[in-house]
Protein backbone atom coordinates (compact mmCIF):
# COMPACT_ATOMS: atom_id res chain seq x y z
CA UNK A 1 0.00 0.00 0.00
CA UNK A 2 1.15 3.16 -1.20
CA UNK A 3 1.88 5.92 1.77
CA UNK A 4 0.04 8.74 1.63
CA UNK A 5 2.06 10.57 4.47
CA UNK A 6 3.42 13.95 3.34
CA UNK A 7 6.53 14.42 4.75
CA UNK A 8 7.67 17.27 6.60
CA UNK A 9 9.35 19.62 4.35
CA UNK A 10 6.38 19.40 1.82
CA UNK A 11 4.27 20.55 5.02
CA UNK A 12 6.47 23.59 5.39
CA UNK A 13 6.67 24.66 2.06
CA UNK A 14 3.03 24.10 1.55
CA UNK A 15 2.39 26.48 4.92
CA UNK A 16 4.96 28.98 3.89
CA UNK A 17 2.81 29.18 0.39
CA UNK A 18 -0.69 29.79 2.45
CA UNK A 19 0.87 32.92 3.70
CA UNK A 20 2.49 34.42 0.82
CA UNK A 21 -0.62 33.95 -0.84
CA UNK A 22 -2.80 35.31 1.76
CA UNK A 23 0.20 38.22 2.04
CA UNK A 24 0.47 38.55 -1.90
CA UNK A 25 -3.37 38.72 -2.29
CA UNK A 26 -3.89 41.08 0.19
CA UNK A 27 -1.57 43.84 -0.70
CA UNK A 28 -2.59 43.16 -4.16
CA UNK A 29 -6.04 44.27 -3.20
CA UNK A 30 -4.67 47.74 -1.82
CA UNK A 31 -3.46 48.41 -4.83
CA UNK A 32 0.04 47.89 -3.68
CA UNK A 33 2.59 46.83 -6.48
CA UNK A 34 2.71 43.57 -7.58
CA UNK A 35 5.72 41.77 -6.27
CA UNK A 36 6.49 37.67 -7.28
CA UNK A 37 7.10 35.36 -3.80
CA UNK A 38 10.76 35.56 -4.49
CA UNK A 39 10.37 39.88 -3.83
CA UNK A 40 8.56 39.24 -1.21
CA UNK A 41 10.87 37.20 0.65
CA UNK A 42 13.95 38.41 -0.37
CA UNK A 43 12.32 42.26 0.90
CA UNK A 44 11.64 40.46 4.50
CA UNK A 45 15.35 39.58 4.99
CA UNK A 46 16.84 43.19 4.19
CA UNK A 47 18.49 44.36 7.35
CA UNK A 48 17.16 48.14 8.09
CA UNK A 49 20.67 49.31 7.37
CA UNK A 50 21.38 47.26 4.01
CA UNK A 51 22.02 44.02 2.60
CA UNK A 52 24.31 42.95 -0.05
CA UNK A 53 22.61 41.23 -3.32
CA UNK A 54 25.19 38.43 -2.04
CA UNK A 55 23.55 37.98 1.43
CA UNK A 56 20.14 38.26 0.34
CA UNK A 57 21.10 35.36 -2.01
CA UNK A 58 22.50 33.24 1.04
CA UNK A 59 19.21 34.20 3.29
CA UNK A 60 16.38 33.28 0.72
CA UNK A 61 18.30 30.08 -0.44
CA UNK A 62 18.21 31.27 -4.02
CA UNK A 63 20.98 32.08 -6.81
CA UNK A 64 22.90 35.27 -6.63
CA UNK A 65 21.71 35.91 -9.86
CA UNK A 66 18.30 34.99 -9.02
CA UNK A 67 18.50 37.91 -6.13
CA UNK A 68 19.88 40.19 -8.21
CA UNK A 69 17.27 39.84 -10.72
CA UNK A 70 14.12 40.45 -7.99
CA UNK A 71 16.35 43.55 -6.32
CA UNK A 72 16.67 44.79 -9.79
CA UNK A 73 12.71 44.31 -10.10
CA UNK A 74 11.80 46.09 -6.97
CA UNK A 75 14.33 49.04 -7.96
CA UNK A 76 12.61 49.49 -10.80
CA UNK A 77 9.02 49.33 -8.67
CA UNK A 78 10.68 52.15 -6.37
CA UNK A 79 10.87 49.34 -3.43
CA UNK A 80 14.27 49.19 -3.31
CA UNK A 81 17.74 51.38 -3.48
CA UNK A 82 21.50 50.48 -4.28
CA UNK A 83 23.81 52.67 -2.23
CA UNK A 84 27.76 52.62 -2.27
CA UNK A 85 28.67 49.91 1.19
CA UNK A 86 30.84 52.86 3.07
CA UNK A 87 32.88 49.67 4.00
CA UNK A 88 33.83 48.43 0.59
CA UNK A 89 34.09 50.43 -2.67
CA UNK A 90 33.37 47.32 -4.38
CA UNK A 91 29.80 46.43 -2.69
CA UNK A 92 26.61 47.82 -2.92
CA UNK A 93 24.34 47.80 -0.25
CA UNK A 94 20.29 47.03 -1.15
CA UNK A 95 18.01 49.09 1.62
CA UNK A 96 14.63 49.93 1.24
CA UNK A 97 13.15 53.75 0.02
CA UNK A 98 10.71 55.62 1.84
CA UNK A 99 7.99 53.66 -0.20
CA UNK A 100 9.63 50.35 0.48
CA UNK A 101 9.16 51.14 4.39
CA UNK A 102 5.58 51.94 3.64
CA UNK A 103 4.90 49.08 2.16
CA UNK A 104 7.08 46.57 4.24
CA UNK A 105 5.08 48.06 7.65
CA UNK A 106 1.89 46.86 5.27
CA UNK A 107 3.12 43.63 5.04
CA UNK A 108 4.12 43.00 8.37
CA UNK A 109 0.42 44.44 9.54
CA UNK A 110 -0.98 41.48 6.68
CA UNK A 111 1.29 38.61 8.13
CA UNK A 112 -0.04 39.41 11.79
CA UNK A 113 -3.53 39.23 10.34
CA UNK A 114 -3.08 36.08 8.68
CA UNK A 115 -1.06 34.54 11.75
CA UNK A 116 -4.34 35.72 13.90
CA UNK A 117 -6.56 33.96 11.49
CA UNK A 118 -4.67 30.83 11.33
CA UNK A 119 -5.26 30.82 14.97
CA UNK A 120 -8.65 31.25 14.97
CA UNK A 121 -8.74 28.19 12.23
CA UNK A 122 -6.53 25.84 14.28
CA UNK A 123 -6.84 26.82 17.46
CA UNK A 124 -4.48 29.24 19.70
CA UNK A 125 -2.85 26.35 21.76
CA UNK A 126 -1.51 24.67 18.67
CA UNK A 127 -0.49 28.27 16.47
CA UNK A 128 0.97 29.09 19.68
CA UNK A 129 2.56 25.07 19.46
CA UNK A 130 3.48 25.80 16.23
CA UNK A 131 5.51 28.98 16.89
CA UNK A 132 7.27 27.76 19.69
CA UNK A 133 8.71 24.39 17.43
CA UNK A 134 9.67 26.56 14.88
CA UNK A 135 11.57 29.12 17.15
CA UNK A 136 13.24 26.66 18.85
CA UNK A 137 17.14 26.20 18.05
CA UNK A 138 17.28 23.04 16.05
CA UNK A 139 20.67 22.92 15.59
CA UNK A 140 22.57 21.96 12.57
CA UNK A 141 21.18 19.34 10.43
CA UNK A 142 22.94 15.60 10.93
CA UNK A 143 26.21 14.86 8.59
CA UNK A 144 24.05 11.91 7.70
CA UNK A 145 20.38 10.42 7.54
CA UNK A 146 20.99 7.52 7.91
Amino acid sequence: MESTRRSLPQLLTDARRWFEDGLLSAMEATGATPVSPTQAQLFAVLDDHGTTVSELARRTGVTRQTAHQAVHGLVNAGLLVQLPDPSSARRRLIRRTAEGERAHRQATAILDRLEGQLAERIGKGAADALRAALEAPWGEPPASAR
